[in-house]
């Protein structure tokens, strides 16, 4: 079997290559921390097989990273695998720079240079550059299964060829050499020798060396100046900046940033929530009930009749509660086209620029924007993402505040309990929401920063990719792939979740049907006890309540159990029909309880495989404390907000307004005055103190 490693730096399309190497559908996006560990798949080609493995994305074999330390372990505990060195070809300049690192590690390396781009800004000659650095150069598409067959014809009948370092004799090798046990190959001491003059810690200490050879800036410079060399007899440089564009005078202007990002949301939400999406979401609902739901309900009904459990079963749990669930289903596939298209775009690394500069002063390194930003996806696979930082506390941290975010999961609740309440209006309710859990986690980060978790400064490089059209078949393909995991959710865990729902909700704890026998339901008797409890934020009543116990599994399930103790079979619009129902289950009786009750959801425990996954990477005792803080949080944001707006309804805007602003400047002027008391005190202790100094003559 032939071992093949995929290596480059990040956004130049080498999970795209793995994808099409090996037909997967890994997530691809151009930024790095989008790949944190290895991945594998063996394929076979010409009755030979191939493994091939994913690698992190690195700028180099400095091991200052994660990524750098995951990637550099394998390829040093893989030496005789065949690295395929994926270059951009107008990033080849800056690409070259990790190619020389793997071959002075003495890597068979194969460099496959990647046009991502069809305008090239730089004319090169890759012939020339292959016979001026001695290694095998395949110019190929990475999203082009035909130009990668031409790559799997390489890798079998791949050569070595002996490289030409030339600038290793400017280095100052001998003096890494004596200190280097003599057992090394000659290939490998190369590499150690080098490490040992950049100070590399880790190898500093597998050999034991406490000399510091502080020559890390020569031997960027050396490599630098060599890569110059090459690429001035090989190719000439224009003068335009790869990834440079004149749309970022707006996009990242410190004025229009901002603006522009929240036009830009509101845009997507009001095209996933109001015209396209509902118009989708509304055919879907008529089609699930007239052509599924109508038919085999008439047939139920013939069969056992409508006072049966089974008629029961199939009307609440499946064709209710599933198929109110199901029926967003359009609108969860527009939200992912649209973040996919703006992520494809490089808009997205634009969006993570102008939130590193605000998150940095909070304690949050500039990677992890990117996992928050991931947070709004799935906070289950963004939180994987934060293993990539250096720093412990960070790193705890950043997965603490992803749950914040409002994930996917989430929207279908907003769309469904706001519509019902705040009608056209529910766009603005909705971009709060998805606003708030940015302000709350930055928030506690600040909290975080000053008690428990203070984090070290970590390094961060954020990368430009140029703006690009997104293909139609890209647009296709998460089109199916965001389909595809919606309804393995639905006909899995949503499905399990609400029969289980449904049965404690009919039946009594002594297995009794209650809709024949009467008493409380399992669920009933449960929620009317923890009612109380909630009753502050507007919905003290037991099916809100369950709704929430419910959605600790999964948040899609809130809304499927809502649909399920309202008895609703059918789409949206019934569903919010019965919200306002004084006779159902789940009813609120003002716009303000439903905003409560949103923001609740927005904040309040994370979903059991988040729950899973924090447990694995941060430790459990970091887990149920953030648990803890979650719950806490949310309830006293969601307390304030329905109090706001009971006294807004009350009052009017003006006069809450007014009164918030007189009471803040009321506490701002008592907390200014105590400091400044404070302050001449001291002020006048150090005079004192230097009075004394003076006459003494000191």
């Amino acid at each position: 079997m032939i071992r093949v490693s995929l290596i480059g730096n990040p956004n130049t399309g080498k999970t795209t290559l793995f994808n099409t190497l090996t037909g997967s559908n890994e997530h691809v996006g151009n930024w790095h921390g989008v790949t944190v560990e290895e991945k594998a798949k063996t394929i076979h080609f010409k009755e030979q097989e191939i493994e091939v493995v994913d690698l992190p994305g690195i700028y180099s074999l400095s091991r200052l990273s994660f990524e750098e330390k995951v990637a550099t372990d394998y390829l040093l505990s893989h030496q005789n695998d065949l690295v395929i060195n994926i270059c951009d070809y107008n990033n080849l300049q800056r690409n070259l720079y990790l190619t020389l690192g793997l071959l002075e590690l003495g890597l068979k390396v194969l460099v496959v240079v990647n046009q991502i781009e069809k305008r090239k800004i730089s004319q090169i000659n890759l012939v020339k550059l292959e016979e001026k650095l001695g290694v095998k150069i395949l110019s190929v598409d990475a999203a082009n299964k035909e130009s990668v067959q031409r790559l799997k014809e390489e890798i079998i009948c791949y050569k070595q060829r002996q490289c030409f370092l030339p600038y290793l004799k400017f280095l100052p090798l001998k003096q890494a050499f004596e200190v280097l046990p003599q057992y090394l190959q000659q290939q490998s001491r190369i590499f150690y020798a080098i490490k040992l003059l950049e100070d590399d810690q880790d190898v500093k200490e597998k050999f034991k060396v406490e000399k510091n050879f502080d020559q890390a800036e020569n031997v960027a410079k050396v490599r630098y100046d060599f890569i110059d060399q090459l690429m001035s007899e090989c190719g000439q440089k224009n003068f335009s900046v790869y990834g440079q564009s004149k749309l970022d005078k707006i996009l990242l202007n410190k004025f229009l940033a901002f603006p522009a990002f929240l036009l830009i949301l509101a845009a997507v939400f009001y095209l996933t929530f109001f015209s396209v999406g509902a118009f989708l979401s509304d055919g879907l609902a008529f089609c699930l009930d007239k052509f599924v739901s109508s038919p085999i309900l008439a047939w139920l009904d013939v069969a056992v009749g409508q006072s049966s459990w089974i008629y029961s079963f199939f009307e609440t749990a499946i064709f209710g509660g599933v198929g109110s669930v199901l029926t967003f289903l359009p609108q969860v596939a527009l939200l992912f086209i649209f973040l996919s298209v703006l992520e494809d775009s490089g808009y997205l690394a634009r969006v993570a620029f102008v939130f590193e500069d605000i998150l940095s002063k909070v304690g949050l390194s500039g990677k992890s924007v990117y996992t928050l930003l991931m947070g709004f996806g799935c906070s289950t696979s963004a939180i994987l993402t934060s293993r990539n930082m250096e720093d412990e506390k960070a790193k705890i941290k950043t997965a603490l505040l992803t749950p914040y975010m409002s994930c996917s999961a989430k929207f279908p609740i907003y769309v469904c309990l706001g519509g019902a309440f705040f009608g056209a209006g529910n766009v603005f309710v909705i971009m709060g929401l998805y606003i708030l859990g940015v302000v709350v986690a930055v928030l506690m980060s600040m909290l975080f920063e000053k008690t428990l978790l203070k984090s070290k400064e970590q390094s961060f490089i954020l990368e430009f990719p140029p703006y690009r059209r997104v293909g139609i078949k890209q647009v296709f393909k998460v089109f199916f792939l965001s389909c595809k995991d919606f309804l393995s959710r639905v006909g899995s865990l949503i499905i399990s979740m609400n029969i289980i729902v449904w049965l404690m909700a009919n039946f009594s704890f002594s297995f009794s049907y209650v809709a024949q026998n009467g008493g409380q339901s399992m669920l009933e008797s449960l929620g009317v006890v923890l009612a109380p409890i909630f009753a502050p934020l507007g919905f003290g009543s037991w099916g809100p309540v369950s709704a929430l116990i419910a959605g600790l599994i999964a948040k899609e399930v809130i809304l499927s159990s809502i649909a399920l103790f309202n008895n609703v079979e059918g789409g949206q619009t019934q569903l919010a029909m019965s919200l306002s129902d004084p006779s159902s289950a789940v009813y609120f009786s003002s716009a303000s309880s439903v905003l409560s009750y949103l923001v609740f959801c927005l904040l309040y425990f994370p979903c059991l495989s988040s729950v899973g996954v924090l447990g694995k990477e941060i430790s459990k005792k970091w887990t149920v404390f953030g648990c803890v803080c979650q719950f806490v949080v949310a309830y006293f944001i969601a307390m304030a907000f329905y109090n706001f707006a009971v006294l807004i309804s009350l009052f009017g805007w003006w006069k809450v307004c007014l009164g918030f602003a007189a009471i803040t400047a009321l506490v701002y002027a008592i907390i200014f005055v105590i400091k400044r008391c404070r302050k001449k005190e001291k002020h006048c202790n150090k005079c004192k103190k230097c009075c004394t100094k003076i006459e003494k003559g000191e």
